[in-house]
This record gives structure tokens, C-alpha cells and sequence, in this order.
């Protein structure tokens, strides 16, 4: 007869989380995309928490204190009036933390997958991003990383997310700008105005379904245009100096057109689907050291693949 620890204990539970890039330029808090590199951990359950980290910023993902996996793991089940069983993690992390390419959404979407798989919670794909968008104030992050590809989502109520998916068509390859100091997404909320004019809503809305238009139909040649912004770079650009140096690059050297990747400071830069990467890397390089700027250059592209395809 098996043992009562054996019985009821579960399986361990294996995610990977993609890093996402949200507002895309005039999307602003409304559509995002997964890029191919990830927060991987591998949970079990233990005696008491413990974590074992690699990769990028190794001892924020180690720290056991104020942990965000962890705090959102908690108050989940304990929301859920579930017992809080210990962990053990090992965690292989390849987001930039705090710099614009999801990580918080990442981090809250993985303690809600093991507290839905540990605490027994028979919730939704829905009712997962849902929660972590309430937790983020904001669906596009979150809806991207657990869903893979390019979403639009908005909140419908205080925690549901209605979310689209939508299947780019054709090669979208990316080049993430990381500067080393990160932002922190209030810092970039507080500069934004309370109020814009008709002329720049509709700019947006009008760039925005372009935007979209240019992924559907495999049109690259659209994002000059459709890149444009009037709602938050603007704004942002003084906490964000990548940003109006990159925007210099916009139809040259193959490069189609730079945005924030989130609240920033990281910046993504479209490029033509048939240039060189290396020949765009250099040109990037080649123009920040122009400008005295230093930013890693991390070659990327959108990922059908998200956490909730990850899980075993």
C-alpha cells in the first residue's frame, strides 16, 4: 500500500514562460506578442521553499524573500481556501528583469500555475490569464506569455480577460534593444497625461488597426506607418533614451520602425524579414555607438508557443 505522502502528493509541474513585448507602438495596454526566449521552472513539492536559479538576474530569481512567484502562489491558494504546500524550485531564466519584456506577467502567471496545479483549483485558461491581468492591471502582457503568439485582450470585469490570438502571417524577426538599468513600470505610468486630444486618440486607433492589419496579412512594409504612437512614447522618451535614437533608424539599414517594448527601457526594432540579421545588428551597434548608448542586442521573433502550451 502506497504511502499517504505518495498518495496525495502531486506531480511536479514543468512551465516555460515566454518573454512578451506589449503596446507595439499605438496598442497601448491593448495588444502584445511572445518572443521566443524564457523564465523555465521546474516546481515540486518539499518540506520547506527553496529556490535554485540560472541565467539572468540570478539572485532577484533566488531570493526568497518578497518573491513574486511565490507571493502570488500564496495568495492564490489561500484566496482559493487551499493549504499552502512548500516548494522547490529550479528556475532558468533568460527576461531581462524590470526592463519591458514581461517578466512580472511571467512571474504572476507562474505562481497562479502552481497554485491551480498544487492546490488542485480546476480553472480555465480564461480564469488564469484573467487573474494575472487583475493582478497586472492590464490583460496584454499576461494574455501574450500564456497564450503564445500576438493577443489583443481588454479587461471584462474586475478579473476576466477577453483575449484574441492571433497567428502572424509570415517571418516577423526582432531585434530587442536592453539597456542595463531597468524602469520600473510605475515610474514610466507617472508621466503619462490624464488627458489626450481627439486628433492623437484617433491617430492611435486608426495606426493601431493597421497595426494589426500589417500581421494578419503578412505586411511588414505597413509598420513605418503603423509603429507611430502619440499616447505614451512620447512621453516615456526622456526615462527611455534608446527609444528617439533607434526611431532615428526607421527606413534604414532594413530596419522598418522601433517602439517600446512595454513601459521600456527596452526597445524592439522591426526589421525587413529578408535582410541579414547580423548586417542589422551591426547597423544598430554601429549607430548607439555613435550616440554613446549601450544596450545589449538580443535577436529575436514571435513564438507561437506559450506557458499554457508548456506544461507537462
Amino acid at each position: 500500500m502506497p504511502s499517504k505522502k505518495t498518495a496525495t502528493s502531486k506531480r511536479p509541474l514543468r512551465l516555460a514562460l515566454p518573454a512578451t513585448s506589449a503596446n507595439l507602438g499605438p496598442a497601448f495596454d491593448a495588444a502584445a506578442l511572445a518572443m521566443d526566449f524564457y523564465i523555465k521552472i521546474d516546481a515540486r513539492e518539499a518540506k520547506e521553499f527553496s529556490i535554485t536559479a540560472t541565467g539572468r538576474d540570478r539572485d532577484i530569481c533566488e531570493e526568497l524573500e518578497d518573491h513574486l512567484i511565490l507571493n502570488t502562489y500564496r495568495e492564490v491558494l489561500e484566496a482559493n481556501g487551499r493549504p499552502v504546500t512548500p516548494l522547490s524550485l529550479r528556475i532558468a531564466n533568460e527576461i531581462p528583469i524590470g526592463k519591458g519584456c514581461g517578466s512580472s506577467a511571467a512571474a504572476r502567471l507562474a505562481g497562479i500555475a502552481l497554485a491551480v496545479h498544487f492546490g488542485r483549483l480546476r480553472w480555465n485558461d480564461a480564469q488564469i490569464v484573467g487573474e494575472a491581468s487583475r493582478r497586472e492591471h492590464h490583460p496584454d502582457n499576461a494574455s501574450a506569455c500564456w497564450m503564445g503568439g500576438l493577443t489583443v485582450a481588454r479587461m471584462s470585469g474586475a478579473a476576466e480577460a477577453q483575449v484574441v490570438c492571433v497567428r502572424p502571417t509570415g517571418k516577423w524577426p526582432l531585434l530587442l534593444a536592453v539597456p542595463e538599468h531597468s524602469l520600473a513600470t510605475e515610474a514610466a505610468r507617472s508621466v503619462l497625461p490624464a488627458q489626450y486630444s481627439r486628433s492623437d486618440a484617433v491617430t492611435n486607433i486608426q495606426n493601431s488597426m493597421l497595426l494589426l492589419a500589417a500581421f494578419v496579412q503578412g505586411r511588414p512594409d505597413l509598420l513605418g506607418a503603423a509603429l507611430d504612437d502619440r499616447i505614451h512614447q512620447p512621453y516615456r522618451a526622456a526615462l527611455c533614451p534608446l527609444l528617439p535614437c533607434l526611431q532615428e533608424l526607421k527606413g534604414k539599414d532594413d530596419v522598418l520602425g522601433a517602439v517600446l517594448s512595454g513601459a521600456g527601457p527596452s526597445v524592439l526594432i522591426f526589421h525587413d524579414p529578408r535582410a541579414s540579421v547580423q548586417k542589422v545588428r551591426r547597423a544598430v551597434g554601429a549607430h548607439l555607438a555613435r550616440n554613446k548608448l549601450v544596450a545589449e542586442l538580443v535577436s529575436t521573433s514571435i513564438t507561437l508557443r506559450g506557458a499554457r502550451s508548456s506544461r507537462s
